[in-house]
């Protein structure tokens, strides 16, 4: 059987990327009056085996060392110290010694103690410690969440747990990732919120990271080393008073994550809310709700209290996709805008302002928006979407964070992640989509 072979046509020499700086290197100059250099890749034999298009994830080569600047480790960048007392070393003798100690403690107050961190933007550190003694890294956090007579750490966490599975999750668990390959620097801990929507592909996460602790809707189980972490649940558990309940979490949306907090209920809270010098809870709560409806690419960063223009395109687009025009689209949220976002009713966002090329018909691949929309320093909603599609793929593992509109290392290292997993090198694995890598990436 012959080799399957593909070919992309860029433009022509105008490109300044990185890849296409190196292939005019590398290959002859073009014949006068052409206009496109034609690129030939062959699949890999591995991928022909197997009679399909697509390699198979697993089969991807080890990376090239990163680039200097870039960190080689694509675990959390947060070390964190070892076992300890409260205080730390200099404050004590050493820790408790004899059976492990889970005092009791239910799960609201877990939640609530987290909340605190997180309220005060309490500042990642190895070495600080809080004035009740934990240490402010990771592991000091879930130590101090679950009220433990110690800091721990990721080596020893579990056992103060019992291990559970995805299904089984409630808010005041945790997802553990510990790397023996680099205990300190390597792994990481976070406390599970509860799940941001129905598909349970997102969670609140409250952890300790720089560079403060923070809640955010997170992929499950992780942004990087997904697949590593294990979800455990404190011993010491007890069952909630008649008074309390487990909080819902405020996250910071990522992406296109719901947040989890309930706004059915709150009503509309006047035109005077919205508009040019608005700045109040509710244009954060109409960002984060529109942010649900697929209004992402619309916010540079998280929605905040602020109105801004992104907000009023959000808005009108969200009108936009419910039919309506004229001044019943005019970026302004009314009582009937409200009220279709805090009830989860009405369309959804599919397609922007200027972006209508985004949409595809369902099972169809959406239209390539060419090179110039992945150069460094781009900055749209292509990126967004292609970031997005690679952590459905399983090639998240490079985003700290939710991919975001503007191109950078972790676009470019996960786009090269998923072209060296068809079994592609040299230029044809240079990190940046061409016409075949986004259509292979989104068939």
């Amino acid at each position: 059987m012959e080799s399957p072979v593909f070919e992309e046509i860029d433009p022509a020499s105008d490109c300044d990327c990185p890849g296409c700086v190196l292939r005019r290197r590398a290959l002859p100059a073009a014949p006068a009056g052409r206009t496109a250099v034609r690129r030939t890749v062959i699949v890999a034999a591995a991928a022909t085996a197997l009679g399909v298009c697509h390699a198979v994830p697993a089969l991807a080569a080890p990376h090239a060392p990163a680039p200097p600047g870039v960190p080689a480790d694509d675990g959390p960048e947060n070390p964190q110290g070892p076992e300890a007392p409260l205080h730390g070393p200099a404050r004590a003798q050493g820790r408790p010694t004899g059976p492990v100690k889970t005092p009791p403690t239910t799960r609201t107050e877990i939640i609530t103690r987290a909340k605190k961190w997180v309220t005060r933007k309490v500042s990642y550190s190895m070495s600080a410690y809080t004035s009740d003694g934990y240490r402010q890294d990771c592991s000091g956090f879930v130590s101090m969440a679950w009220s433990l007579a110690g800091n721990e750490w990721t080596g020893s966490l579990h056992k103060f747990g019992d291990r559970i599975s995805k299904e089984q999750l409630q808010p005041g668990d945790i997802l553990l990732f510990h790397n023996p390959a680099n205990p300190h620097n390597g792994s990481h801990v976070v406390l599970f919120g509860g799940w941001t929507d129905d598909t349970h592909r997102y969670y609140t996460a409250y952890e300790q990271i720089r560079p403060h602790a923070r809640a955010k809707a997170t992929p499950y189980a992780y942004w990087s080393n997904s697949g590593r972490y294990v979800p455990y649940r404190y011993k010491g558990l007890t069952a909630e008073t008649a008074s309390q309940e487990p909080s819902e979490p405020d996250p910071q949306p990522a992406g296109g994550a719901e947040p989890a907090t309930d706004t059915a209920s709150t009503p509309y809270p006047g035109a005077a809310a919205f508009g040019p010098g608005a700045d109040n809870a509710h244009v954060t709560q109409l960002g984060r709700m529109l942010v649900a409806r697929g209004a992402a690419a619309y916010y540079p960063q998280d929605p905040d209290p602020r109105w801004s223009e992104a907000d009023r395109r959000a808005t009108r687009a969200f009108q936009l996709a419910q039919g309506w025009r004229g001044s019943d689209a005019d970026g302004l949220p009314g009582p009937r805008t409200w009220e279709l976002l805090v009830t989860g009713e009405g369309r959804d966002i599919t397609t922007g302002e200027g972006e209508a090329g985004m949409a595809a018909p369902p099972g169809a691949v959406p239209a390539y928006p060419g090179r110039a929309m992945f150069r460094p320093g781009a900055r749209n909603a292509y990126v967004i979407q292609l970031g997005r599609r690679l952590v459905e793929k399983g090639f998240g593992r490079y985003y700290t964070t939710s991919p975001g509109p503007r191109w950078d290392e972790a676009d470019r290292r996960a786009v090269e992640a998923f072209q060296r997993a068809q079994g592609w090198r040299g230029g044809a694995a240079d990190g940046y989509p061409g016409p075949e890598t986004w259509r292979r990436l989104f068939s």
